[in-house]
């Protein structure tokens, strides 16, 4: 080894000794300071509770000048967040014992949260509940969707709360000593406040009440955030994680085989027919976030925007669908035009489809395959993203076709282009011809689309989101037009339904709806989606019903147009649509639960499937019922 490498090494192990030695001497500080200090290291303590809730409201409240204002308006909310904050503090000492930890975890956790609720606002006007950790797993897709900005508030508040861990760390305050056990007790107390805060009724109504929160049951977006702004962020999640939890989908207590045969105990009039055995094809488009602004007189939206929608209308017929959501879960809207069932029918859950049963579903793709069509789904998307890949091959689709831009894996044949963040809607069209060119079956096809999803910052404004959305919507009717004029080319009968899942998700008190003063009170509107049904032969729209009504209810307007056979459960379901045409909690929630359309939801996604289906017997065994 020459010298010059020894020195080197030397100098090496120097620095190492000096570096442990000055941790070493770093260590023996915090441990003096621990002693020093002893009554500042207690004020720390005592103050962090009340602290990081402040800064965690701050950060979203975006300045400390309206979370001031907020304490002098609801004290009594914010003491509830103090004690919240107390009891989660108490629990992390008694599992590290070292206070630095406790601060550092907790301060993490909390600032985690008040950032992501900050961006989802931001991103589509609805505020951060506990359910939508659901989707902690797409992070990497819902970096596509969201508008994040750092801002020097932001980074202020962070900043803020590092120096405070930072000072705990170095002040060094300790806790007394005590026994596992009751460490472990401490622990299982507050386990037990947090459970009871969110499951239990009994303790958590007075709590509620006496803290003065808000627990108006919101049945649609904008009444829930108006729950935001009483609750604000904190109370806000616990007090609808209660709700939530209170409204978690059990078994009906009338569901039995007796009572669902009683329910599809109908008379069936449809006999195999199909018009004389001619057979259309059938395509479902439900196009991402495709709303008509022109129900909004105030904003004067040019027709142009629209106006192969509305030749559409004029050669087919058109009518009002009510989508159960709004601005986001689009797999609601999906459920309903997959199941033919209503939402509400299993409590409106965000993502319907994590409530289903891991079996074969009697979605309405199987009643085609047992008419002899061929059927396909048609997602420009993740195939993961909802876990889709997975949960929708129980739906009776032949083919499953996806675009996953984040790692180039494509089923789609036909090229692939973009406008703006997502595929093409012309590209999901040209898709949908080239399933049909090349099938001598009749087919069943249902796309949902993603060319419209936010974010609307790209156009010939950034900042202009609804003139930016505008265009795209435009663009998506350019290539709507060019769709139906190669349908009429073509020779074999189709029958195209097509629809927005939601009206768009904006960003929150800067959007349009904003500035139209929507609220909780007045938003039904947005829940209304106009719809097209089109066709390039002579159908019969007689039986299109020309009132409002639910999407779930849109599968059986187009069994009426082909004349396809009925079994006694479509028989059911088209009685319901005349006697009960919108059943929706998120836009009448007035209108009282109706017993035999939420037994037969439950019946057919998760329950037995003892109401008739086309899917023979064997095949609907859960695989919970095999084990």
């Amino acid at each position: 080894m020459s010298e010059v490498q020894e020195k080197s090494t030397e100098n090496q192990e120097k620095n190492k000794l000096t570096l442990l030695e000055r941790l070493k001497k770093f260590n023996e500080r915090r441990d003096k300071n621990s002693e020093k200090f002893r009554g500042l290291g207690l004020f720390l303590m005592i103050f962090f509770p009340f602290f990081i809730i402040g800064m965690a409201e701050t950060n979203q409240f975006k300045g400390a000048g309206k979370f001031f204002g907020f304490v002098v308006d609801r004290p009594m909310v914010v003491v509830f967040d103090a004690v919240v904050a107390m009891v989660v503090f108490l629990f992390l000492l008694a599992l590290f014992r070292k206070v630095w930890i406790a601060v550092a975890v907790q301060s993490v956790i909390y600032m985690a949260l008040s950032i992501t609720e900050l961006f989802k606002y931001g991103t589509n006007g609805n505020h951060l509940i506990l359910s939508d950790m659901k989707l902690f797993r797409s992070v990497k897709s819902l970096k596509s969707f969201a508008y994040i900005k750092i801002t020097p508030h932001l980074v202020l508040c962070c900043l803020v709360v590092l120096v405070f861990i930072f000072l705990v760390f170095y002040f060094n305050p300790k806790i007394p000593k005590i026994s596992p056990l009751k460490r472990t007790a401490v622990a299982l107390c507050c386990v037990t406040v947090g459970v009871c805060t969110v499951v239990s009724p009994s303790f958590y109504n007075p709590v509620y009440n006496f803290f003065s929160l808000d627990t108006t049951s919101a049945t649609n977006a904008f009444l829930l955030n108006e729950k935001f702004t009483k609750n604000s962020f904190l109370a806000f999640i616990i007090e609808t994680a209660s709700e939530s939890f209170a409204n978690r989908l059990v078994e009906p207590d009338n569901y039995t085989e007796e009572y669902v045969e009683d329910i599809t105990d109908v008379d069936v009039e449809k006999t195999e027919d199909f018009n004389g055995g001619k057979k259309p094809n059938v395509i479902v488009i439900m196009s991402e976030s495709y709303a008509d602004f022109r129900a909004f007189d105030e904003l004067d939206v040019d027709d142009d925007v629209y106006s192969e929608f509305d030749s559409a209308v004029a050669e087919g017929c058109g009518g009002i669908a009510i989508t159960p959501t709004y601005a986001s879960w689009t797999v609601r809207s999906e459920f309903e035009l997959l199941f033919g069932l209503p939402v509400r029918g299993i409590n409106t859950p965000n993502m319907p489809q994590r409530e289903l049963a891991e079996r074969e579903q009697p979605a309405l793709a199987q009643y085609y395959k047992s008419w002899g069509y061929d059927t396909a789904y048609v997602h420009p998307f993740q195939k993961t993203f909802y876990n889709r890949n997975r949960i929708y091959s129980q739906f009776g689709f032949d083919r499953m076709i996806f675009h996953n831009d984040l790692t180039g894996e494509s089923d789609f044949t036909v090229p692939v282009e973009h406008y703006g963040t997502y595929v093409d809607d012309s590209t999901v069209f040209n898709q949908l011809l080239d399933l049909i060119k090349n099938d001598d079956t009749p087919m069943y096809i249902h796309t949902t689309t993603m060319q419209n999803h936010q974010p609307y910052n790209q156009g010939e404004n950034p900042d202009d989101e609804f003139g930016n959305y505008l265009q795209w919507i435009k663009h998506s009717n350019e290539g709507l037009g060019d769709f139906l004029g190669e349908l009429k080319k073509l020779d074999e009968p189709t029958l195209v339904f097509f629809v927005g899942d939601h009206f768009p998700s904006m960003r929150g008190e800067t959007s349009v709806y904003a500035q139209l003063g929507i609220n909780g009170e007045n938003c039904d509107i947005l829940y209304q989606q106009r719809y097209f049904i089109w066709s390039n032969y002579d159908a019969d729209y007689s039986q299109v019903p020309k009132n409002e009504v639910s999407f779930f209810y849109m599968p059986y307007v187009l069994m009426n147009i082909i004349d396809a056979p009925h079994d006694e459960f479509i028989e059911k379901m088209m009685n319901f649509m005349e006697t009960l045409p919108v059943y929706s909690s998120d836009y009448d929630s007035t209108t009282p639960d109706n017993e035999e359309l939420d037994v037969l939801t439950y019946d057919r996604v998760i329950g037995e499937v003892m109401s008739p289906c086309p899917i023979p017997e064997g095949e609907l065994t859960s695989s919970e019922q095999e084990e």
